[in-house]
């Protein structure tokens, strides 16, 4: 049975700040969860681990403004008030946040706004606020197709750079269509989102003060192999993992991993 249609789980509609609602998923008993996916994916990719996670914990994850089952936005949005607003729904006053990629960044730039609400971080695959990156073809490429609006070519830039496995891989399949189906989204909910308050987290990071565990797949991108030495060394006692046969999809490359590392960090 699919996790979304599992009878343990509900549907929830968080209503968002300026308007709109965010799609959210509530599953399982004790201390808090929330996960948070990536640019041009949903909360699919968490598919293989919320599920296990939630035989130990309140787990909430839930698709970002404008993506899988959100609602588009139409003005300016911030991701760190979304997940602000989501905590204020189901009445979290702290709780463990969990992210990979632009979640991860999320989750890092809401521990240093909201210190007093976070209990500890998961960071997958992360990315980080104030990060220069290095130019590129790809991102070259991914500015242009952005520009031109060509969700085609923007969903292929996405499989070729972040999900190097392919569609043989474990989980290549629900890769593949959680990027097609959120490619012309991402275009709309990231032209958005440029209104949001610009943020620098990296030159930080030795402010965090939650327990933060560091993970990233030996298959991932090179920079964000370098962005997760940075976390790892920067953030105070941060524990770094790599983890073998996994790209940026790491959830859903091995999710059996993922879920062993995240259960001894939240316990």
């Amino acid at each position: 049975m699919s996790p979304h249609t599992d009878p343990r789980a509900s549907d929830v509609h968080v209503p968002a700040p300026g308007g709109g609602r965010l799609w959210a998923e509530r599953r399982g008993t004790g201390s808090p969860v929330v996960l948070l996916h990536g640019s041009g994916m949903d909360s699919r990719l968490w598919d293989a681990v919320a599920p296990a996670l939630s035989r130990h914990h309140d787990v909430i994850r839930y698709d970002a403004r404008g993506l899988g089952r959100s609602a588009a936005p139409e003005r300016a949005f911030d991701d760190v008030a979304d997940l602000l607003a989501v905590l204020d729904h189901f009445g979290l006053r702290r709780a463990a946040l969990v992210g990979l990629s632009m979640g991860g960044e999320t989750v890092l730039d809401f521990a240093l706004a909201h210190p007093g609400r976070v209990a500890a971080l998961g960071l997958v695959g992360a990315s980080v606020s104030g990060h220069d990156w290095p130019p590129s073809p790809e991102t070259t490429a991914y500015a242009e197709a952005r520009r031109r609006g060509d969700t085609a070519a923007l969903a292929e830039l996405e499989l070729s750079v972040w999900a190097a496995m392919g569609r043989d891989a474990p989980g290549g399949e629900l890769v593949a269509t959680m990027v097609e189906e959120n490619a012309a989204r991402r275009i709309v909910s990231e032209h958005h989102l440029a209104g949001a308050p610009a943020r620098a987290a990296e030159p930080l990071l030795g402010t965090v003060t939650a327990p933060a565990l560091v993970v990233h797949g030996d298959r991932d991108h090179p920079e964000i192999a370098a962005i997760a030495r940075r976390l790892a060394a920067d953030i105070p006692g941060a524990r770094g993992h790599l983890v073998p046969d996994a790209d940026h999809y790491l959830p859903l490359r091995t999710p059996e991993r993922l879920i062993e590392l995240l259960l001894a960090h939240l316990a």
